[in-house]
């Protein structure tokens, strides 16, 4: 059942101040009607003052206690009534706002409506009575029965348009403040999830600049690493060796330097921060910067090329990468790896192998970059398969919709040494960093 927010203080205040200004106005009408010496003439001026006070007063709780108000300002009106002593003006004023405040603040619908009904009924018959009894009197008989009658008239209609319009009015006044307050609750509702968006949009821009980092950094680093150690090892017997690893070392430098700006850049930019990065266009320079690097690493492209998304072109060139990075660091440097570049149908697939052989440490990684991987992945609908091979090394395949131009088919064609990935992959020494 719908409620509407209970009345505040300031409400309170105003209707104090309400029901104070009608019991005055109602004194000052009572006084008025005597001095005309068409009311109050047979009766002390203070009778119909206090029950123009009585009228007004409960009309301080309309909001609080709207039903208990409205009976007991229809049986001091009653009671004024048979004595006479009831002021014609103001009094109207009382009922109605007792009236409606039942349907304007009773929560309980259904009583509402009753209590009204019975309010109604009640006045009705009281009417009835005070007309017959009217109709008895023997000065009607003076003033004539068709006087009688259109007077009667006049208090049927007045008391149907002041009860009736209470009626409507109330309704209409309660159906108005649910509607608001259902309309504030929407509000705060759509604020609050705004408010979960930016900060789920916050959330994703850092994982977005997390994947980025951890890409660019891991892999040069990891060359970095590489090249220093041979140098290391090099540097008394080889000056000529050791100089050309540490070049390697200073250019992946540079390559890092570079490929951070470049992020920088684009996170900074309005747009989806694809068109500062890699795309799938940039794997010979990644492969030859391996090969200069030290890895033996030999680059495939099956089927006739095409332009590809922004966003499929930097997946494929974060993936090619990151698997690099892994075969350098747990197949070792001198492993074999294949890299090939499939253009389908529907579809981009990448295929990194190795064969093991290269003497890496073996030990596990912290797992970031195979998440990266299958995030991305993910999020343009594909599928990744990450595992050992069957005759050793390590396998990384992903495959990323791509839809190719209309009427044109690529071959589908598996090389060879394609397996598919285990369920445990990630449990594999060569899991990715």
């Amino acid at each position: 059942m719908s409620v509407r927010q209970a009345p505040d203080a300031r409400s309170l205040r105003t209707d104090t101040l309400t029901a104070a200004l009608l019991a005055l106005f109602g004194c000052v009408m009572v006084a008025l009607s005597a001095l005309t010496g068409m009311q109050f003439t047979d009766m002390p001026i203070w009778q119909p003052m206090l029950f123009a006070v009585l009228l007004a007063a409960p009309l301080v709780l309309r909001r609080v206690h709207p039903v208990p108000v409205a009976i007991v300002q229809t049986i001091v009106y009653i009671v004024a009534g048979e004595l006479g002593a009831i002021e014609l003006y103001v009094s109207q004023v009382n009922l109605f706002m007792a009236f409606y405040s039942i349907g304007a603040w009773d929560a309980d619908r259904r009583r509402a409506h009753w209590t009204r009904l019975i309010i109604v009924i009640a006045m009705a018959v009281w009417l009835a009575t005070s007309a017959i009894r009217g109709f008895l009197d023997p000065e009607t008989g003076e003033r004539g029965v068709s006087a009688f009658f259109a007077f009667l008239l006049i208090q049927i209609v007045v008391n149907a348009a002041y009860f009736g319009g209470a009626w409507v009015f109330g309704n209409r006044a309660w159906r108005s403040a649910i509607e608001q307050e259902e309309l504030a609750a929407a509000h705060a509702e759509i604020q609050a999830q705004q408010v979960q968006l930016a900060d789920q949009a916050v959330s994703l821009e850092r994982l977005r600049i997390a994947r980025e980092l951890h890409d660019v950094v891991a892999h040069h680093v990891s060359a970095m690493g590489v090249q220093a150690g041979a140098a290391r090892r090099v540097l008394d017997r080889d000056p000529v060796k050791a100089s050309d690893a540490l070049r390697h070392v200073e250019q992946s430098a540079r390559d890092a330097i570079g490929e951070l700006r470049s992020l920088v850049v684009t996170l900074r930019s309005e747009d989806d921060g694809a068109s500062a990065a890699p795309d799938i266009g940039a794997l010979p320079d990644l492969v030859e910067a391996a090969q200069e690097s030290g890895q033996r690493v030999e680059l495939q492209t099956i089927a006739e090329p095409r332009a590809v998304s922004p966003m499929v072109g930097l997946t494929a060139f974060r993936i090619v990468q990151e698997a690099l990075t892994n075969s350098r660091k747990h197949a070792g440097p001198v492993a074999k790896v294949d890299v090939r570049v499939r253009y389908l149908a529907d579809e981009v697939e990448v295929e990194v192998t190795d064969d093991g052989r290269g003497g890496g440490s073996g030990t596990h990684g912290a797992g970031a970059g195979l998440m990266g991987m299958r995030e991305r992945v993910a999020a343009l609908g594909g599928s990744l398969e990450v595992g050992p091979r069957s005759r050793g090394g390590w396998l990384v395949r992903a495959r990323i919709p791509s839809p190719g131009p209309a009427g044109t088919r690529a071959p589908d064609a598996a090389p060879a040494s394609a397996e598919p990935a285990p369920a445990s992959a990630d449990a594999s020494p060569a899991a990715a960093s």
